[in-house]
C-alpha cells in the first residue's frame, strides 16, 4: 500500500468534525484510504452504496444511524444514495461527537450540490488526488514513470508501460460506458470520448466552446460546454480560470483546459512510451498540466490560483493568492528554463512577491532575484514558504 499524504489531513478533520467527504475520482484510491482511516476506529461500520444489500440495511436510516452512534459509519460510493444526505442532517445534530461518518464519493456536480444543501457546516470536504510526486521518490526515473502513467495506483504500479497504458484505456472506456451513465448522463460515450480526446489536444490552451462545437459537427456551443462541466464535475479535466487583475490592460478572460492526470493524457492521445511522448508535440503542455495538479495539490487554506495573460503578451502560467500574497509560477519543459519577456512583464503588471521556474532539474537553483528554478518534488516545501 502506498502511503498518502492526505491521510493525515482526514484523521486530522476526522478528530475535530462529525462528517467527512473523501471526495475524487474512480479508482483513485478512495476505499483503500478509508479502510486505512477506519481501522483505528473500533468497530467501525462500512458499508457500500454500490452493493444492494448494504444500500437496505440503510434504508431506513432514522433506525439505523441512532443504533450506531458509538461508532465511526463509513458510506463508499455514497452518490448512489443520494437520498442519505437529508438523514444525515437530523441525525449529526442530535449528536455532533466527531468521527461519526467518513463519506467515499466519485465527485460529480450533483452529489457536491446535493451535499452541501443538506449538510451544510456539518461536513468537511477533502479531495484525493491521484499520487503526487511529493508522494513518491525524488528522483528522475521515478518522476518520469509518474507523468508518462499517471498517478492512478493501478496504473502507476502496472509491470511496465503497455500493461500500465491498456489500464488507462479500459479505464477511459469504462468511465464513458459506464460510471458517466450511472450519475444520470444520457451522452453518447463515442461522442464524449471525442470531446474528451480534443480537450486533450488542446491541453493547455484557452477553451472556446464555439470552435469545440463546429468540430464535433451538430452542437450547439451551450452542449460543449455542459459536456466540460460534466468532465469538471467529475475531476477528468481542471478548467483553471484567468487571474483577473485590476492593472490597467485588457485581459484574456477565457478559461485554460487541462485534463488532470497526465496519464490519461497520454492514453487519449495513444501515448503508450517515454520515447513517443518526448517526440510528440504535447510533450511541452503535458508537463505543464503534471505541474498545475502537483501545484493545485499542494495549495494551502485559503489561497486561490488562476493565470494572467494580456493581449499585448504578458503572462505568467500560474498565480496563486493568499491573503495579499501574490505567488508566480512559470512552468518550462527545459533542462535550462529561460523565461519569456511576458514572464518578466507580468511579474511587474502583478507585483508578485515572489516567483518560482517550475522545471524537469534535479536541484533548486536562483535564477535572479526572488525567482527560483525549482524541480517539481519541491514545489509542496517551496509553496508553503512562499505564501506564509
Amino acid at each position: 500500500m502506498l502511503t498518502r499524504a492526505i491521510q493525515q489531513i482526514v484523521e486530522r478533520r476526522l478528530s475535530t468534525t462529525p462528517a467527512v467527504a473523501l471526495l475524487g475520482p474512480r479508482q483513485v484510491g478512495k476505499t483503500t484510504l478509508a479502510l486505512a482511516v477506519a481501522s483505528s476506529y473500533e468497530g467501525a461500520v462500512v458499508l457500500d452504496m454500490e452493493r444492494e444489500a448494504d444500500r437496505a440495511a440503510v434504508a431506513q436510516p432514522d433506525l439505523f444511524f441512532p443504533r450506531h452512534r458509538d461508532r465511526l459509519v463509513l458510506l463508499d460510493e455514497v452518490q448512489h444514495a443520494p437520498s442519505l444526505f437529508a438523514a444525515l442532517r437530523p441525525e449529526i445534530d442530535a449528536q455532533r461527537r466527531p468521527g461519526r461518518f467518513l463519506l467515499l464519493g466519485s465527485a460529480s456536480g450533483d452529489l457536491l450540490r446535493q451535499s452541501s444543501e443538506s449538510l451544510a457546516g456539518r461536513v468537511s470536504y477533502v479531495e484525493l488526488t491521484p499520487l503526487l510526486a511529493a508522494e513518491l521518490a525524488a528522483d528522475l526515473g521515478t518522476l518520469q514513470t509518474l507523468w508518462l502513467r499517471g498517478g492512478y495506483p493501478l496504473s502507476y504500479l502496472a509491470a511496465d508501460d503497455a500493461a500500465a497504458f491498456q489500464w488507462r484505456q479500459d479505464f477511459v472506456r469504462t468511465f464513458l460506458q459506464r460510471d458517466l451513465p450511472g450519475m444520470g448522463l444520457r451522452v453518447p460515450a463515442e461522442t464524449l470520448r471525442r470531446f474528451w480526446t480534443m480537450l486533450a489536444h488542446l491541453q493547455g490552451q484557452l477553451f472556446n466552446a464555439s470552435q469545440l462545437a463546429l468540430s464535433l459537427g451538430g452542437v450547439s456551443h451551450t452542449t460543449t460546454a455542459r459536456y466540460l462541466d460534466t468532465l469538471v464535475d467529475t475531476m477528468m479535466v481542471r478548467r483553471l480560470e484567468p487571474h483577473l487583475a485590476n492593472v490597467g490592460k485588457r485581459l484574456v478572460k477565457s478559461p485554460k483546459i487541462y485534463v488532470r492526470d497526465s496519464g490519461l493524457l497520454h492514453a487519449l492521445l495513444g501515448i503508450a512510451s517515454v520515447r513517443e511522448l518526448q517526440g510528440h508535440p504535447v510533450a511541452g503542455p503535458s508537463w505543464e498540466g503534471f505541474v498545475v495538479e502537483q501545484v493545485a495539490a499542494a495549495l494551502p487554506a485559503g489561497a486561490q490560483m488562476g493565470f494572467y495573460r494580456t493581449v499585448a503578451g504578458a503572462e505568467i502560467d500560474l498565480v496563486v493568492e493568499r491573503g495579499r500574497r501574490k505567488i508566480g509560477i512559470e512552468i518550462k519543459f527545459s533542462s535550462k528554463p529561460k523565461p519569456l519577456r511576458g514572464f518578466w512583464q507580468a511579474l511587474q503588471d502583478l507585483g508578485i512577491d515572489r516567483a518560482a521556474v517550475v522545471a524537469p532539474v534535479a536541484r533548486a537553483y536562483p535564477l535572479t532575484e526572488g525567482v527560483e528554478v525549482l524541480p517539481v518534488t519541491s514545489v509542496n516545501e517551496w509553496l508553503a514558504e512562499a505564501t506564509r
